[in-house]
């Protein structure tokens, strides 16, 4: 029996499977992953960083070569409390030298910078006119006179009649006023003489002071009257002379102490660069008044100036010298290091170690700085060569022979070739350390 035909059995389609879930697991490593390879690369920065900043080998406890260092030794002096400040020169007498009378300028005496003394003559004026005016004056002043005389001659011979009742009293009386009135006559003469000399005394223009002469602002030849507005010359004293300056209003008050008190305070003059000293005076006074807009009280000292390095309107820089802390504790700025521990210094150990030693600073005067705790007389301080170092770094001390040579080297034909700035310096034979300035590298700290 045959058997039914089944019909054809339809392929299947295979179907994808679907995608399974990302394993947690995975992700979870991937990121762990991640983390380490930026923990990594923040190490390894970190590291690079270090060994810039700590420098070569042996700079760290325990390292290999030491690093050469210059020592100071920390001394006792006096250390000086000093106000700067700008100032401008100024003269202590300007005088434009101007004609009394007019005339024609026939002869100029002086020379254009020359230093002229009180009384010296400058120029003249033609004195013909003033002569004849001053002979036509001393003439009248004879004729009243020899008048004066006949009248004094009447009124005696009056007088005696008078007594004997041989004239009227009127006439006595008139001939008395008359008298008078040539006495008074000739006292007007002799003051019109008087005046006829200073007249011609005025043709001849001499200085009112020692001074300096400027620029001729009148030739020769020239009419000159006393109108004249800008006159013959312009004498400025140059030596004595003096500086006016300001300085904050909050000094005014120890300035003031020390003043009343009588003491001389010293001023320095140094040029514009304030490298250079230029003259030495004292303090003479300050102003009346505060001035309200920059808080500032302007003060004048005076200065002998006898080199004449000292000239009017010149601009300089001025040290006022308020006060001097005697035997103090003192060191080189080039000492001073400022970071985390505040301000400090590197004291150099017996065992050539260095340490840290944090340092309350007071006075700075020039390159030495006053040390109001934290060293002691005697100690030795690194003022060149401790920008690599750090607590614990094995050093050596150099002496100060070797590094003025340094120095010497570094200012000679090949000094340009240096990549680097110089340090000098070293500790003084007495220790004081004074007298030489030194500079750390990178400047000088104060």
């Amino acid at each position: 029996m045959d058997q039914p035909l089944k019909p054809p059995t339809e392929a299947r389609v295979a179907q994808p499977a679907p995608a399974k879930p990302r394993s947690r697991k995975g992700f979870i490593l991937t990121m762990v992953i991640m983390l380490l390879l930026i923990g990594g690369v923040v190490w390894w920065t970190r590291q690079q960083t270090g060994q810039q900043q700590s420098g070569p080998p042996g700079g760290g406890r325990g390292g290999g070569a030491p690093m050469s260092i210059v020592a100071e030794t920390v001394g006792k002096g006096d250390i000086g409390i000093q106000l700067n400040a700008l100032g401008t020169v100024t003269s202590l007498a300007t005088v434009t030298v101007r004609t009394q009378i007019s005339g024609y300028l026939i002869k100029v005496v002086f020379k254009e910078g020359d230093e002229v003394k009180k009384g010296d003559l400058l120029a003249e004026i033609d004195s013909r006119p003033y002569e004849a005016a001053l002979a036509q004056q001393q003439g009248q002043l004879a004729r009243d006179e020899a008048l004066l005389k006949g009248a004094q001659v009447d009124l005696a011979r009056y007088q005696g009649l008078a007594a004997q009742n041989a004239v009227p009293r009127q006439q006595l009386d008139t001939q008395t006023a008359l008298v008078a009135q040539d006495e008074g006559t000739v006292q007007a003469d002799r003051a019109m003489v008087k005046a006829a000399e200073v007249n011609l005394a005025y043709t001849k223009i001499i200085s009112p002071l020692d001074g300096r002469v400027g620029l001729r602002l009148v030739d020769q030849g020239n009419y000159v009257t006393p109108g004249d507005a800008n006159g013959l010359v312009v004498i400025t004293q140059i030596a004595p002379i003096s500086v006016l300056f300001t300085v904050p209003e909050d000094n005014l008050p120890a300035i003031s102490k020390r003043l009343q008190a009588g003491a001389t305070l010293p001023v320095t003059a140094l040029d514009r660069s304030g490298a250079t000293k230029l003259a030495d005076g004292s303090l003479q006074t300050f102003d009346s008044q505060i001035d309200p807009t920059t808080g500032t009280i302007k003060l004048r000292a005076n200065f002998a100036n006898e080199t004449k390095t000292l000239f009017p309107n010149q601009f300089v820089n001025v040290r006022l010298l308020l006060d001097t802390h005697k035997d103090a504790v003192t060191m080189s700025t080039a000492a001073i290091q400022r970071g985390v521990p505040g301000t400090f210094v590197y004291l150099a150990n017996s065992d050539s170690t260095v340490s840290v030693r944090p340092v309350k600073l007071g006075v700075i005067d020039g390159d030495r700085v006053e040390v109001l705790s934290g060293l002691q007389v005697g100690d030795h301080v690194v003022i060149d060569g401790a920008d690599k170092l750090r607590e614990g770094a094995k050093v050596v001390v150099r002496s100060e022979g070797d590094a003025a040579s340094a120095a010497g080297a570094a200012t000679g034909p090949d000094a340009a070739k240096d990549t680097g700035p110089t340090k000098a310096g070293g500790a003084a034979p007495d220790g004081s350390g004074s007298g030489k300035k030194r500079r750390s590298q990178g400047g000088q700290q104060q």
